[in-house]
Order: structure tokens, then C-alpha cells, then sequence
């Protein structure tokens, strides 16, 4: 067996249901789970309406690259959406079946393990298919310190100098898991000083980039970001996804686009990886790639949750509205966020994630302690009467 294997930590939703192995939640209170991200708004029907309309795309083999259509569609999504004067839906854009298996499938291209201290750079907390993509690459996964006056943004000039001179791919998330963070020029404009610096690889995870609460603002993007700075996509590349744009998780579709030069190889990775996205999926993905109005209906719903939400709990917890995302990021009393959730669950049915369980201790501090993770995922309801559950558990 691949011996990389055993140097992979437990998913943190491992870790959760260790932390709640014989532990249930009171007689007669039905449990929330506000743990996973996962989102539970109905799928708009135009989007199953064009995937049924082409089921006969099952009979047929899809091709790696994707079909022209849906390159095309998402092409124009990305000069509309961050306005870009031009992406070549040839060479700049490639359909993926979600952004977890690109994250991990573009590690695998782009890392060269015959260099011993090849090295990824991660932010801390941090989404955890990036260090165990990096592990699997044959890489070291180094950690850039979190600043918790700047929403747990990367500190990247806390980097060791050796490191850089190591790393060969650095992940950004904008907006964060789980901070709801959104990077800022200045923040891209350091980014690409030590990228350009170092020539390493910038992979940024956009996937919750449509879940934002003031329309006339919507997060800064990568691509977006280099275009304003003058520059090109040089070894950039950024990850998107239906998932929770559309509310269409199980549909596993979303597209990498970026550098040519790095889209070409990770093209040819791919043919050999065998991921090729459905034709069914393909057409009911142009669908809703062509359409903004759902989007809206979406952000529209999460809104209305943080504000049914976050007056119940801002008295009792450190918590504040996210920049972006459907999370709130909330420091607990005590400081011990392992005991705080397994002790929610206990006495009120709620479930949480730890903070500790989505980041890496460096320099002797894990920058998740103290602090859990809330997906603000299911109806406004549920989430309200967590929220309930949450004030008289900490009030009490």
C-alpha cells in the first residue's frame, strides 16, 4: 500500500463523530446540525429540468476536456462575473467533476516529489483536502500563520524564506473556510510579489465566491485581481463550482481556469486520471452557468438566515458576519472548542465543528482553538431554533 497513506491525519468529520461516541443528545430534542457544509436549499427546477431533458447523454463517453458548450458558458460566466476582456474557452478553461477532486488532482500534476523538500503552502484553518493532496503529491504541507486581527487572513510574510524557496504550489481560499475571509488587492498583490519571487503555483479556491450579501460587492476573485494589477495569469489558477452557487452538491461539477501553460498539463493529467464530467451533467451545468437569477434567490435565503441568526447568539458568543460564505466563525467561552461542542451536543442537540479540527498546530498554537465552525446551511427554522439552543446553553 502506498505507505503516504498512513501519514494522512483523520477528516475532521472522523474526528466529530469520535468526539461524539457515546454521547446523545437530550430525550425528546431532535438534533441540528449546523457541522456540515453541505447545501440543503432545493435544487432550482431549470437545472433538473435540463438534466433529465439529456439523459440520453449516458450513452455516450465524455470527453476529458469537456464539450465546447460548457467551456464556452463558463468562459462567459467569468468575464461577466469578474470582468475579464477575455478567456479562451480552448486553452484557459477545464470542466471538473467538483472542486475537491480538481484541488487534489492539480496538486498531483503540478508537484515534482524528486525534489525532497518539495513544498505546498496552506492557510491555517484550512479546507483539508489541501494538506492531504500535497501528502499524496509526495510534498511537505507548510502552513502560512493565521492573523486573527485580519479574520484569520494569511500572514505570508511570516513565512520562513527557506520555505518559499521550497514551495512549489500555495493554496489561498477567498472567501475562506471557515472564516468567510475575502482577500483584498493589497492581499493578491503580495501573493503574487512572492509568487513571482519564488515561481511557484497559486491554486485559489473560489468556491464559495457567490455567497455574499451586499449585490453591488461581490468578492474580489484571482483572475479578477490580476487583471486589475496589469498582469497575466502566469502560473495562476482558479477553482469554481455549481455546488454552492446552484445548490447542486450531488451534481459534482465545477471548472478550473488560469494559466494555459499550467491548464495544458493538468488536461493531460486528467486524461489519464479519468475524470471526465458527464454529458447529462455538462448540459444542466451550462444551465445553470447561463443563469443569475437563481443565484440571487440563493444569496437572497443565506441572508436571511445570518439575520435570523446572528441576533440570537451575538450575546453570548465572539461572532460576527462573514465577509462572504455561508459560515459563521464563532470563539467560544472558555477556549475550549472540543469540550464546548461535544458539550452542545450533550445538553442542547446541536452540532458544531471544532476549530482545532480544521487546522494544524505551528509555531506551538493550533490558530483554530477556541473557536467553532456553524454552516448556516439548512432553512431559516432550523437554524434559528439552533441559534436558541446555542444562547440557552451558554447562557445557562
Amino acid at each position: 500500500m502506498n505507505p503516504r497513506l498512513a501519514l494522512l491525519q483523520p477528516y475532521p468529520f472522523e474526528k466529530l463523530r469520535q468526539l461524539f461516541a457515546g454521547v446523545t443528545a437530550p430525550p425528546g430534542v431532535r438534533p441540528v446540525s449546523l457541522g456540515i457544509g453541505e447545501p440543503q436549499h432545493t435544487t432550482p427546477q431549470f437545472i433538473k429540468d435540463a438534466l433529465i431533458a439529456n439523459l440520453g447523454g449516458l450513452a455516450k463517453s465524455p470527453p476529458t476536456a469537456g464539450e465546447i458548450g460548457l467551456r464556452e458558458a463558463i468562459a462567459a460566466w467569468l468575464m461577466r462575473r469578474y470582468g475579464l476582456p477575455e478567456i479562451s474557452a480552448a486553452t484557459q478553461v477545464l470542466p471538473v467533476n467538483g472542486s475537491r477532486e480538481a484541488l487534489f488532482a492539480l496538486t498531483q500534476t503540478v508537484v515534482d516529489d524528486s525534489r525532497p523538500s518539495a513544498t505546498v503552502v496552506c492557510p491555517n484553518p484550512f479546507y483539508q483536502i489541501y494538506e492531504g493532496a500535497a501528502i499524496l503529491a509526495g510534498a511537505r504541507a507548510c502552513f502560512a500563520p493565521a492573523a486573527p486581527a485580519r479574520n484569520f487572513a494569511s500572514d505570508l510574510s511570516a513565512v520562513p524564506a527557506d520555505v518559499w524557496a521550497d514551495t512549489q504550489l500555495l493554496f489561498v481560499c477567498s472567501p475562506g473556510n471557515p472564516t468567510g475571509a475575502v482577500m483584498t488587492l493589497d492581499d493578491w498583490r503580495e501573493v503574487f510579489a512572492v509568487a513571482d519571487r519564488h515561481g511557484f503555483i497559486v491554486a485559489s479556491d473560489e468556491c464559495y465566491s457567490e455567497i455574499y450579501f451586499d449585490e453591488a460587492r461581490p468578492p474580489l476573485g484571482a483572475l479578477e485581481a490580476a487583471h486589475k494589477l496589469g498582469r497575466g495569469f502566469e502560473r495562476l489558477v482558479m477553482f469554481s463550482s455549481l455546488s454552492k452557487r446552484s445548490s447542486v452538491p450531488g451534481m459534482r461539477s465545477g471548472f478550473v481556469a488560469g494559466d494555459p501553460a499550467v491548464m495544458s498539463r493538468f488536461l493531460l493529467y486528467r486524461t489519464y486520471h479519468g475524470s471526465a464530467m458527464s454529458l447529462s451533467v455538462q448540459a444542466a451545468s451550462i444551465a445553470a452557468w447561463n443563469d443569475e437569477a437563481h443565484v440571487r434567490e440563493n444569496r437572497r435565503l443565506y441572508r436571511e438566515k445570518f439575520d435570523a441568526v446572528l441576533p440570537l447568539i451575538e450575546g453570548v458568543l465572539d461572532v460576527r458576519l462573514p465577509d462572504a460564505a455561508f459560515y459563521l466563525w464563532a470563539r467560544v467561552p472558555g477556549g475550549d472548542d472540543v469540550a464546548f461542542t461535544r458539550d452542545l451536543y450533550a445538553r442542547a442537540g446541536v452540532t458544531v465543528l471544532p476549530g482545532s479540527y480544521m487546522a494544524r498546530e505551528s509555531a506551538g498554537h493550533n490558530p483554530g482553538a477556541g473557536y467553532v465552525r456553524m454552516a448556516l446551511v439548512a432553512d431559516v427554522a432550523e437554524c434559528a431554533e439552533a441559534a436558541r439552543r446555542i444562547a440557552r446553553f451558554c447562557s445557562g
